[in-house]
């Protein structure tokens, strides 16, 4: 007999699982222990919502496995056949390279320096460096990280927030797990919550020495929770622009004094051309005002021969005020009439990347044409290189060029730019879609201009791609007041919550797509798709009384729609939501509405050749549910008509999926022998490419063999 486990080890196994059900054997290993602490308790045990909830339903649990002993074995098997998250730190790729033209900054350097190495003394190391746009904040970030890189021999790590396709840029949550992605944390093992994103931060750094980069932060509630518990660990906040209030020292990144300037101008042009500018010179340094990215500009300028140094004015505003714009408006000036036009009309999107084939749609030139000026751009400095053959705007830059667009090219112009552009990307998104779900009535039907993608594979991988863009399209749709593009493109990231999992990146477009289907398309079809997908979505991230809300937002409005196979489709998301909530008899009374709406649905309608998969799909959760009641039984008799159903379709991995369920509720009845093969079964129909459910039935193997 197993002994009893400890009520702490007990108390962080349920708090991990109930933070980090990420993937579908996530979610597996959820409902299991949810279907143990009810038998474990004898009464039904909602999943708790906090850290105390989590803590009560341990004590409960700990005092019964003392009673009986039974459980106790039962709740170490399963601990040990948890996989927990990985806690091995990646070095990773480190900071992106440091500038060869850094120039001074020993003040500001040798405060930060400061930081990150003293005594941590019960005081975590965090540093806030800040200054206006194009001073150099990020210059000095990664200079430090490269001279002081054996500082951190468990690696460096970066995260650039900039540009983000949200109105407030990435959600505290967003920013861990980007940072957890940098970390190597395994996608099937990062949790779902910013609770246990943050739990899984804490463990991957605790006892290393790292330094965390956070460039283009813009609020403190992005990284208050990355502060760093562990001492030797340094995070670094960077801030362009004015300094929020955040736990940390605080560094100001100043001007340029004008000697430094001249020294920064030198390095990137050459000293003989700098002594063949020395006229100009004193013009130059008073337009640059000591900033590092109109000081580079200038610079560079001279090193390709362009004598003409001295920046415009900038109306009324005194010289040097504004230099970052004032150095946007000169290589506007600089470069072909043509390519400034197409910099302005692009940049009214705040697109976070920018492709040939965007910028293209944008000026209403051919996409090779496009190319051609995206490198004089990106030479002049309105643009930066990114791989991939993209770019970005740096944020002064791109304001400059959006604020100028108008005046220069007139609202109609603009605005036939903005259109072109979102139906360029609607265009991709709708193909893509269809391409990578060709199946599921929830995507549209691809049109018949456009580019057709090979397989499933390729179309993900494209959405993927252009993630950020799509979500960014939604926002420019919805201020342009293209409703009806805004609805569409919601519709069409499907695909990236369904199979590619970027649930965190496009639940800002869905909230904002849902919102203008309500005041637009109220009761539509489109509405109820639209609150469906950021039901799932919500789901998917742990947010349930949220997602429990849309789900009904959902029912309603395809009810409304007299559309009934989209209906039982929102009833079917409520069950589950029940269920992972480990509501099981609510879960499965909604299961059974969910069948009985599909038993609506009358041959030759809308849906009815889908009918009998459906059902095969309902009665498996139904199943899920009754064995969470300990109605194994009938839980049975259910999966093994599921599992004959799917194999009968030569559906391989549903069935895998349903010979899952079946063997853990024969483990649950004490039937192992039994439930070994179905997991011999299960493990024959998938692929090598199944690892998290290969993994999961090992797990279960050894807890029916133990028990066996």
């Amino acid at each position: 007999m197993l002994e009893v486990v400890a009520l702490s080890a007990l108390t962080a196994f349920l708090t991990a699982v109930g933070n980090g059900a990420a993937g579908e054997m996530g979610k597996q290993m959820l409902l299991s222990t949810g279907a143990l602490a009810r038998r474990t308790t004898g009464r039904e045990t909602p999943l708790p919502t906090s850290s105390e909830g989590w803590e009560a339903l341990a004590g409960h649990v700990h005092a019964r496995m003392g009673d009986d002993r039974r459980y106790a074995g039962e709740w170490s098997l399963l601990l040990r056949s948890f996989p927990g998250s990985a806690a091995d730190l990646r070095r990773g790729s480190g900071l992106p390279a440091a500038s060869r033209h850094f120039t001074d900054r020993k003040d500001v350097v040798k405060q930060l320096r400061r930081e990150a190495t003293r005594p941590a003394g019960g005081r975590p190391r965090v540093a806030l460096l800040y200054g206006p746009p194009g001073i150099g904040t990020t210059a000095v970030a990664l200079h430090l990280g490269a001279t002081c890189h054996n500082q951190f021999p468990d690696g460096q790590f970066y995260v650039d927030l900039r540009e983000d396709s949200g109105d407030l840029g990435p959600s505290p949550a967003a920013v861990l797990l980007r940072l957890l992605r940098q970390m190597g944390a395994e996608p099937d093992r990062i949790p779902t919550t910013e609770a246990g994103r943050v739990q899984l931060y804490r463990r991957l750094i605790s006892g290393r020495r790292a330094m965390l980069v956070i460039d283009h932060a813009s609020s403190v509630a992005q990284v208050r929770g990355l502060i760093p518990s562990t001492p030797e660990v340094f995070l670094l906040v960077v801030v362009s622009g004015p300094p929020f209030l955040l736990e940390a020292e605080r560094v100001a990144v100043p001007a340029l004094p004008k000697r430094d300037s001249l020294e920064m101008m030198r390095k990137v042009a050459g000293r003989e051309r700098i002594r063949r500018a020395k006229a100009q010179l004193p013009q130059v340094l008073d337009h640059c005002a000591g900033n590092a990215f109109a000081l580079k500009t200038a610079a560079m300028r001279l090193s390709a021969g362009d004598e003409e140094l001295a920046l415009p004015s900038l109306g009324a505003e005194a010289p040097g005020s504004r230099p970052v714009r004032a150095t946007a408006q000169a290589a506007c000036r600089r470069v072909q009439a043509d390519t400034a036009r197409l910099c302005r009309l692009t940049a009214l999107g705040v697109w976070p990347s920018v492709s040939a084939q965007l910028a293209a749609a944008a000026a209403g030139v051919a996409e090779e044409e496009a190319a051609r000026m995206l490198v004089e751009a990106a030479d002049a400095q309105l643009l930066e290189a990114l791989p991939d053959h993209r770019y970005q705007f740096r944020p002064e830059v791109r304001r400059y060029l959006a604020d100028t667009a108008g005046p220069e090219h007139g609202i109609p112009e603009c605005s036939a730019a903005v259109a072109r552009t979102l139906d360029r990307l609607l265009n991709l998104a709708l193909h893509a879609a269809r391409a990578a779900l060709p199946q599921s009535w929830r995507t549209e039907a691809a049109p018949v201009q456009g580019v057709a993608y090979r397989d499933e594979t390729e179309a993900v991988a494209v959405l993927a791609a252009e993630a950020s863009n799509l979500v960014r399209a939604v926002f420019v749709a919805r201020d342009y007041q293209h409703i009806d593009t805004a609805l569409r493109l919601g519709q069409a990231l499907w695909p990236l919550q369904l199979k590619a999992g970027y649930w965190d990146d496009v639940l800002p477009a869905l909230r904002i797509a849902a919102a203008c289907a309500d005041e637009y398309r109220p009761g539509a079809r489109i509405a109820g798709a639209l609150h469906f997908q950021l039901g799932h979505c919500l789901g998917e991230l742990g947010l349930w009384e949220e997602a429990d809300r849309e789900a009904v937002s959902a029912v309603r409005a395809e009810r409304d729609a007299g559309h009934l196979r989209g209906e039982a489709s929102c009833v079917e998301l409520r069950g589950l939501l029940s269920l992972h909530r480990w509501l099981y008899g609510t879960a499965y009374e909604r299961f059974v509405e969910a069948e009985s709406v599909y038993g609506r649905i009358a041959v030759g309608q809308e849906g009815a050749e889908d009918l009998p998969r459906a059902h095969a799909l309902v009665r498996r959760h139904q199943a899920r549910a009754l064995r969470g009641m300990g109605r194994l039984g009938e839980s049975r008799r259910l999966l093994e008509g599921v599992t004959d159903f799917f194999m009968e379709q030569g559906e391989a991995y549903n069935q895998a999926r349903a010979l899952t369920d079946l063997a853990e509720t024969l483990h649950d009845a004490g039937e192992n022998s039994m439930a070994l093969a179905r997991i011999a079964e299960a493990e024959r129909l998938l692929t090598p490419a199944a690892t998290p459910h290969l993994g999961y039935l090992a797990a279960l193997r050894l807890r029916c063999e133990v028990t066996e």
